[in-house]
């Protein structure tokens, strides 16, 4: 129960340190203000692994219940070779050709269905329909299709991203509104300039949202679909042979190599986000 004690005490110490630093008044003073941004989710997320390694270890729970942190961590270390091959498989190759394919057609058809009344009316409730299907009862169909390999995982990718990004564009396509419209027909602006001059940049926002959003869910497709054939590598059907093994520490090892692909992914997404649409209100507070 020491270890108990002591992830508690870890917990309320960070938790005052990080109520401390969000207390600063920065005034005019970035850069303290980027520090503080940076110190309070590095402390946050050094606590919640201090305290997972003290509890599991202080509470002597079963290691294929919940491996503590420092064994997941020595499982990486050791398994780097397998993990890189792992990562190739699912996120190089699946997940980076199904996420361009679905997110580039979904931004394609978006343009056609804003210049067809009758695609809008038809495809958009079609689309609410396919983004409602279960991965579980798409991810076999593909594979029977397409094969084992990361092809077919890659086409689940391209169903769970096309979707959304045909959703956020079209909505973001009449984002503008009519006294932009009429000013750009004021200037005799064709529907291309229109569209380049001022519905793809008021758009932006929505296809941004959309491309961050599919950056989680094509790695979380891919991921489940090689639970259902593929050859041997990858991460999901790594992680569900070592569940078969009962080697847990295993899992969350290729679990945390997902998870920082994903949030760097993401991440990598944001900043582009942020530099192309610097005129935007939200990323023009954020940097206030």
């Amino acid at each position: 129960m020491t270890l108990v004690v002591a992830a508690i005490a870890f917990w309320l110490t960070a938790w005052w340190v990080n109520q401390r630093l969000v207390s600063i008044d920065t005034g005019l003073n970035t850069s303290l203000r980027r520090l503080i941004n940076l110190a309070v989710p590095f402390i946050f997320g050094v606590t919640i692994f201090v305290v997972w390694e003290l509890v599991v270890r202080g509470l002597n729970v079963p290691t294929v219940l919940l491996p503590p942190p420092t064994m997941i961590g020595a499982r990486i270390a050791a398994s780097t070779a397998t993990l890189w091959a792992d990562f190739q498989q699912t996120f190089l190759k699946a997940v980076l050709a199904g996420y361009v394919l679905g997110c580039g057609s979904g931004f394609v058809v978006a343009l056609l269905v804003d210049r067809s009344p009758f695609l809008q009316k038809g495809l958009l409730p079609l689309g609410n329909f396919v983004s409602a299907l279960p991965i579980i009862g798409v991810a076999p169909i593909m594979v029977m299709w397409f094969g084992f390999d990361w092809q077919s995982k890659a086409a689940v990718v391209v169903i769970m991203t096309f979707f959304p990004m045909l959703v956020n564009t079209v909505q973001g396509l009449a984002a503008a509104s009519s006294m932009e419209l009429d000013l750009m027909r004021t200037y005799a602006g064709s529907w291309w300039q229109t569209l380049l001059k001022l519905r793809l940049p008021a758009a932006a926002p929505f296809i941004f949202n959309a491309l961050k959003i599919n950056s989680t869910l094509a790695l979380i497709g891919a991921i489940v679909a090689e639970f259902f054939g593929t050859p041997i590598v990858g991460m999901g059907f790594r992680i569900s042979t070592e569940v078969g093994r009962m080697n847990v520490d295993m899992v969350w090892a290729e679990i945390a190599v997902a998870a920082l692909a994903g949030s760097v992914f993401y991440g990598a997404i944001a900043l582009i986000e942020r530099f192309i649409t610097f005129w935007h209100p939200s990323v023009r507070s954020g940097r206030a």
